[in-house]
């Protein structure tokens, strides 16, 4: 059976009502520039009016057939004839500029349509082809659909008086409930003083040198949230894989020594509150990718089938790969920084991005030894793309050291001020504990 020729999706009335609003009315083309560009309408020429018409409102010059025709004719889009009849066409086909917005979404909802169309026979040709691996074609066809959705996401300006009815509403709220303050608690609860939670949206960065348990301190909060909040949690563990990430929540959650359960050599009762905290893992909805060199561009595909999603977290941000060929690693690592605060902005969640340190904290002596935003490796736009950077340091690391005790220092803090907070840290559990844990034994 001969395949039938089908016409893409447009509407020629919307375009011209578009573009004859515009001639009816200038000063409408404000509204129009957020919601459409000249390359969503499907007649070419169409695209090429509308075009002009912007050229002319952004050299702020008066938009009327005339300055219209003469723009289009010195383009050689039309004759000069067929110029002043077609436009002098289009200028009669409303009677007023009043649903100008509504045509515009028409034109912009037939270009999405057509869009998809393409990118379905994009993903279609690229299945066919079965060029390179499928887990990498499909996470490209989810990325086509992606982008196709953040084009339909069109925002407006809010005036001040909306936004401060919003700000007191939420204002109110915390007041009858301080719980229900905007940020997610992490479990410790200094912490959460200082930083009010973690804002969905917002990138949180942990940063420290090789061996200070930024891994440990990042799964300890993913733990505490995933048991608070029931939402599901998900980590991108690039260092280890789900096993060892798994024994080492274990560690930490039934206080039972990591060295014990590597080398199997652990008690009865050990064994019993192993299984108890198990139980108590197993019912906390917090799913783990081992994925090595992963991209921002697959965890995004990966976290667009979640539900009821609450935090993500990776280990660790300088062991990403970018999507894309870089000129070197310090512009890539900026890409990728950039991208996953977009992710986190997109999805409405925080993201906590464990990171490496450079080396020159440890050629420092006293109160210059402590990390800094500077110190952030491979990059200075993770600091900028940051909205909540923290640093851990402390001799608690060190194998020769009797120390228990953590500074974790938050070196920004876009939502309040920078601040030191004191933990403990517990080296056989893998697990940062606050002040009165610790005083406690760590329960």
């Amino acid at each position: 059976m001969a395949d039938i020729q089908k016409t893409k999706p447009f509407s020629v009335e919307a375009e011209q009502s578009v573009l004859g609003s515009v001639l009816i009315d200038p000063e409408c083309i404000t509204g129009l520039i957020d919601i459409i560009s000249a390359a969503d309408f499907y007649i070419p020429e169409h695209g090429e009016i509308f075009d002009a018409m912007c050229e002319l409102f952004n050299k702020n010059r008066n938009i009327d057939i005339v300055t219209l025709i003469n723009i289009l004719t010195e383009r050689g889009v039309y004759s000069a004839d067929e110029c002043k009849k077609y436009v002098g066409v289009i200028a009669d086909v409303v009677p007023s500029a009043s649903n100008v917005k509504d045509y515009a979404r028409i034109v912009h909802d037939k270009a999405v349509l057509r869009a998809l169309i393409d990118a379905s026979e994009e993903i279609t040709d690229n299945a066919y082809a079965a060029r390179g691996e499928v887990k990498y074609i499909l996470d490209d066809a989810e990325q086509k659909i992606f982008n196709l959705s953040r084009t339909s996401d069109i925002k407006n300006f809010v005036s001040i008086k909306e936004a401060l009815v919003e700000a007191f509403n939420q204002l109110d709220k915390v007041r009858k409930d301080p719980e229900a303050a905007a940020g997610v608690k992490t479990g410790y609860a200094d912490l959460d003083r200082c930083i009010v939670g973690l804002t969905p949206g917002d990138m949180v960065i942990i940063g420290a040198r090789p061996g200070m348990g930024k891994t440990s301190f990042a799964m300890n909060i993913a733990t505490n949230i995933a048991k608070s909040t029931k939402k599901t949690v998900c980590v991108f563990s690039l260092e280890m894989t789900t096993t060892q990430l798994a024994s080492r929540m274990l560690s930490s959650e039934a206080f039972v020594d990591s060295y014990a359960i590597r080398s199997g050599k652990i008690s009865g009762s050990d064994y019993d509150h192993l299984a108890k905290a198990a139980a108590d893992l197993s019912s906390c909805d917090i799913q783990i990718d081992d994925t090595a060199a992963i991209t921002v561009t697959q965890i995004k595909a990966k976290l667009r089938r979640m539900k009821n999603l609450g935090l993500v977290v990776i280990d660790y941000l300088q062991l990403m790969q970018g999507d894309k060929k870089a000129e070197n690693r310090v512009n890539e690592v900026g890409e990728i920084s950039r991208g996953l605060k977009l992710l986190a902005k997109d999805l409405g969640i925080p993201v906590i991005c464990c990171a490496q340190l450079s080396r020159a904290p440890t050629s420092r002596t006293g109160e210059n030894a402590k990390p800094g935003l500077s110190d952030l490796r491979e990059s200075g736009q993770i600091e900028q793309d940051a909205d909540i950077v923290m640093f851990l340091h402390g001799d608690y690391a060190k194998a020769d050291s009797a120390s228990t005790e953590a500074e974790l220092i938050i070196a920004k803090n876009r939502h309040g001020s920078a601040g030191t907070i004191k933990l403990g840290w517990i080296g056989q559990y893998t697990k940062f504990v606050t002040a009165a844990q610790e005083d406690s034994g760590g329960n």
